[in-house]
């Protein structure tokens, strides 16, 4: 067990989450969200959306990836989905991860080998974390009338290309989205082409 003064500087570390805003507007529109509640939006969202689908996971390990999924943004930033730099982004955020890893406030031993691996997408538990995390920023910029994708200039093509691997995992989600999609373009929050 690390010392005391190590944990109190290991959690304000943590901390530095709350400071990273994402592009997406809370509900209401106020305000963009920040990655901290994004974290913790995607952890609950996800537990319960895993007992909607009756999934055979571990509702812990589930929690677990969800709660470090974007740990790393807290050196790296966060990485709009349709950027152009998105491609380098996974690299900061991986020395971020290895960095609170070796932190000696972190009694976390496996912190670097979850963030990994809801990086790679490997298990199911870290497969239907993905989904999520892609679907609560689409569900945000339709409750804000794509706001964000007005702001940015988004189109359809961007937006379907992001989401297409849901179709082979969860087929009602992304029926689902493909409405959503037809919608933005309809109503000119998405670029149609």
């Amino acid at each position: 067990m690390s010392a005391l003064s190590d944990q109190i500087d290991f959690i304000l570390e943590l901390d530095a989450l709350k400071h990273i805003e994402r592009r997406s507007y809370i509900t209401g529109g106020e305000r963009r969200e920040n990655s901290a509640e994004h974290t913790w939006h995607l952890a609950i969202v996800s537990w319960s959306m895993a007992r909607a689908f009756k999934l055979d996971i571990s509702e812990e390990k589930l929690l677990k990836l969800a709660l470090v999924h974007d740990l790393g943004e807290i050196d790296a930033g966060d990485t709009f989905l349709y950027s152009s730099n998105r491609g380098n982004a996974h690299e900061a955020e991986r020395a971020c991860v290895d960095r609170l890893q070796s932190h000696s406030g972190n009694d976390i031993d496996d912190l670097a080998e979850l963030w990994e691996e809801q990086e790679q997408g490997i298990s199911l538990e870290a497969k239907f974390l993905k989904v999520i995390d892609r679907i609560l920023p689409f569900l945000l910029n339709v409750q804000s009338e794509g706001k964000t994708w007005i702001e940015l200039g988004v189109r359809r093509s961007q937006v379907e290309k992001a989401h297409v691997f849901i179709a082979d995992e969860f087929p009602p989600i992304h029926a689902w989205i493909k409405s959503k999609i037809y919608l933005a373009v309809a109503s000119g929050w998405l670029i149609d082409e």
